[in-house]
């Protein structure tokens, strides 16, 4: 007897009506007794090579109708558990070759370099010979790169490095290599003049250090140019950033006074109007919001260690969240008790900010709505936007 797949669960499988789990089932697919799929209206032909086996993707089977189904429901049964129910917008899709940033790893092995992203649930990893979610700009870095860690990784090794879109091209990280004497370093220089770089950073060990930057680079935010800071967080895609931005900007409205907390290079701080006071434990992002906007009031500032106190927060006509995975519960009790109207919650954990919207709501705060961001195409990796007011 075969059974209806019905919806995707957290980490991808199919789920039909009975509980059972199918991996690598689409909702519609029908499911045999021995496991065997039948395709239903929401399978598609997986585009790249590399799927299921890379870890970069989990959902390219499933179409974009059922992809934004997953993104709705997964918010909602966050929500759910915490008893509380919102309205779920329609989500936004970020489009295939958008990611502007990427960590890829390393490893020489006979002979040979292999690039890619760990395989699902394993350090191994794929030679990425073609991939669907990096910017082309990236991808066309990936042979390039394994000629140049041909020379600089030891045989047996694994070297990790992070890609990422500044204005001025693809700004690289290389972390366990060494690039010993002159030739080796005319060699990066050389690497990265070729390629059009942004810069070239390494880190053997002591921490990032530059090897090439011709001109300091940058990220444009809200029409503004940035200092991007080695590593620094950035939105993954370029228009998953615009629909965040824009449901922030609608969440809190024109307000005359506002804070943006976990700031990072000031992604939301730059599009806010009026006075704005920004709070970042890293101190190379506030650095970079104090150069790009002195009029910003940037502090660094460990919010979970220090939130800002209600008293603090008096006067504030909004306050916008975007803190990491692990959510802002230290923050948000205060918010929960503050006079503050309105507020914008930036997530990348549907779990975190349910439980922080269920503090806020126990604190008098009305959940307006939510909308999610489908910014990692085809992962089961989540972000949304919430408004809040009271």
């Amino acid at each position: 007897m075969s059974e209806t797949v019905v919806r995707i669960a957290a980490r991808g499988d199919g789920v039909t009506a009975s509980g059972r789990h199918v991996a690598f089932a689409a909702p519609g697919d029908l499911v045999a007794e021995d496991g065997t799929i039948t395709p239903g209206p929401h399978r598609q032909l997986p585009p790249c090579r590399h799927f299921p086996e890379c870890g970069g993707c989990q959902l390219q089977h499933v179409d974009d109708e059922a992809f934004a189904a997953y993104l709705v429901a997964r918010v909602e049964g966050a929500l759910a558990q915490h008893d509380l129910t919102a309205e779920i917008r329609a989500p936004h899709l970020s489009p295939p070759r958008s990611r502007r940033r990427a960590s890829l790893r390393a490893l020489r092995a006979g002979g040979k370099v292999v690039l890619g992203f760990n395989a699902e649930k394993s350090n191994r990893v794929i030679d990425l010979a073609e991939c669907h979610i990096l910017k082309p700009e990236l991808f066309a870095l990936i042979a390039p790169l394994r000629s140049l860690l041909m020379l600089l990784l030891a045989p047996r090794r694994t070297a990790e490095m992070q890609l990422t879109l500044a204005d001025q091209g693809v700004d690289v990280l290389l972390k366990g290599v060494t690039a010993e004497g002159f030739e080796a370093a005319q060699g990066l220089v050389d690497f990265a003049q070729e390629h059009g770089l942004a810069r070239l950073s390494l880190d053997e060990g002591l921490g990032p250090e530059v090897r090439w930057e011709p001109q300091p680079a940058t990220v444009t935010l809200s029409g503004r140019p940035v200092p991007l800071p080695i590593g620094a967080f950035l939105q993954a895609t370029e228009d998953g950033e615009a629909a965040l931005v824009a449901s922030v900007i609608e969440a809190v409205g024109d307000p005359a006074h506002s804070a943006d907390l976990f700031a990072g290079i000031g992604t939301f701080a730059m599009a806010l109007s009026g006075r704005v006071c920004a709070a970042e434990a890293g101190r190379d992002s506030i650095l970079a919001m104090k150069r790009a906007a002195p009029a910003i009031q940037a502090e660094h500032r460990d919010l979970y260690r220090r939130p800002l106190m209600t008293g603090e927060l008096a006067g504030l006509d909004a306050v916008v969240l975007d803190p990491p995975r692990s959510g802002a519960e230290a923050q948000v009790e205060q918010l929960a008790a503050s006079p503050v109207p309105r507020i914008a919650y930036v997530s990348c954990n549907p779990a975190t900010f349910a439980r922080d919207a269920a503090m806020l709501a126990s604190g008098g705060y009305r959940l307006d709505w939510v909308r999610p961001v489908g910014q990692f195409r085809w992962s089961t990796h989540v972000e949304l936007a919430a408004a809040f007011s009271r």
